[in-house]
């Protein structure tokens, strides 16, 4: 099943949270991504990328409650109709208007009246089909809100009890998507991530297991009083970076695995595959610094792996396209992007980087040559 344009996707920084600070971050305009936009499409479409992440910023598309004004997306979904670039669009990018929180009363109607609105809307000014993230890392955002005050609430034990209404939300957003618009693809992003057991600490079976439980739910496997289905697991995606692997109450383990404690990513979504028999892909992945080219062709070996042993991968998002700041210090970026960013927010290629993509999607290439070629051979 083919359903991107490209195996290599490029993925924008898009949150729009309030930060420990009290501060409310959209990383959209301090990339400057919402008005050079024309630009960076056009930067990826030379590199061969042709299918991006976006988000719609839910703080900025709705300052008062029930009034919608996607101006702003439309801009970027006209850019990119020109360019033959596809969009795929996070409705909540760990973001939502002043005033709400998953625990909050209100906050389900809300997002289904912003679902109703973007699918209205999506409608009426695109022929594109809609491929639609309902809500980024359920997991990630319960954690940061309700465990570590990272975000509203700034909560702390309440983990699942965020988990369980991003779901309850989801669920809800889903069934209004679907309803307006029957063909949209609907796609949920998660972390991958592997829990090590240590000499003092061997059950972590259940700690790995709860990456899953937002998919399991939103699937109808859990917490069926919330309404979850099977049907609602269209594209999976899975956020893979160097700190998703750690032992029991420990740091992250060490990249490069120098001594070889870490599980492969082929291993890894092997098992997020067969726990579902849906397409799955890699959502967001990258690194930072010099060590950026090293990390994207670890992680296209462990892709062409995984596909070779079955996997159904549609592709590898890199993110982020343009460096990104800190969203605790805006003064400090993290040197991650395809393109780096000067004091004027010009963009500056990183040109191993480039180069690395460039190979990557040649090495992806000869191997779907190869596995062609012996299918036909087998016939």
């Amino acid at each position: 099943m083919e359903k991107f344009n490209t195996f290599f996707m490029g993925g924008f920084e898009c949150a729009d949270h309030i930060n420990r600070s009290g501060e409310r971050i959209n990383l959209l305009k301090e990339t400057q991504h919402d008005v050079r936009f024309h630009d960076d499409y056009e930067a990826l479409a030379g590199i061969g990328i042709k299918t991006v992440r976006e988000g719609i910023c839910w703080s900025e598309v709705e300052k008062t409650p029930g009034v919608f004004d996607f101006s702003e997306v439309l801009n970027r979904m006209k850019a990119a109709e020109k360019l033959g670039i596809q969009q795929i669009w996070d409705l909540i990018h760990f973001g939502y208007p002043d005033g709400l929180f998953p625990t909050h009363p209100q906050f389900c109607k809300r997002f289904e009246q912003l679902c109703e609105a973007f699918a209205l809307f999506y409608k009426a000014n695109s022929k594109q089909p809609l491929f639609v993230v309902p809500i980024n890392e359920i997991s990630f955002l319960s954690w940061h809100s309700g465990d570590v005050r990272g975000t509203v609430p700034f909560a702390v034990n309440s983990g699942w009890d965020m988990k369980y209404h991003l779901c309850k939300a989801a669920i809800i957003g889903i069934k209004k998507l679907k309803n307006i618009d029957p063909d949209c693809t609907i796609i949920l992003v998660e972390p991958l991530v592997k829990i090590h057991a240590t000499e003092t600490h061997h059950h972590v079976l259940d700690m790995n297991e709860h990456q899953f439980q937002a998919m399991d739910i939103i699937a109808g496997y859990m917490c069926p009083e919330l309404g979850g289905s099977e049907d609602f697991l269209e594209i999976l995606g899975f956020n893979y970076y160097w700190d998703c692997q750690w032992e029991v109450n420990s740091k992250p383990l060490e990249w490069p695995d120098t001594e070889e404690k870490r599980t492969s990513l082929s291993e890894l979504l092997e098992t997020a595959y067969k726990r579902y028999n849906k397409p799955v892909f890699i959502s967001e992945t990258g690194h930072f610094g010099t060590e950026r080219a090293e990390w994207l062709e670890e992680i296209t070996a462990e892709c062409i792996d995984a596909k070779n042993n079955g996997v159904n991968l549609l592709g590898i998002c890199i993110f982020p396209v343009i460096d990104r700041p800190d969203w605790d210090d805006l003064n400090s970026y993290c040197d991650c992007g395809i393109w780096d960013l000067d004091e004027n927010k010009n963009r500056i290629p990183n040109q191993p980087y480039i180069d690395a993509i460039a190979e990557a999607q040649e090495n992806v290439k000869t191997s779907k040559n190869v596995m062609n070629h012996l299918v036909d051979f087998f016939k």
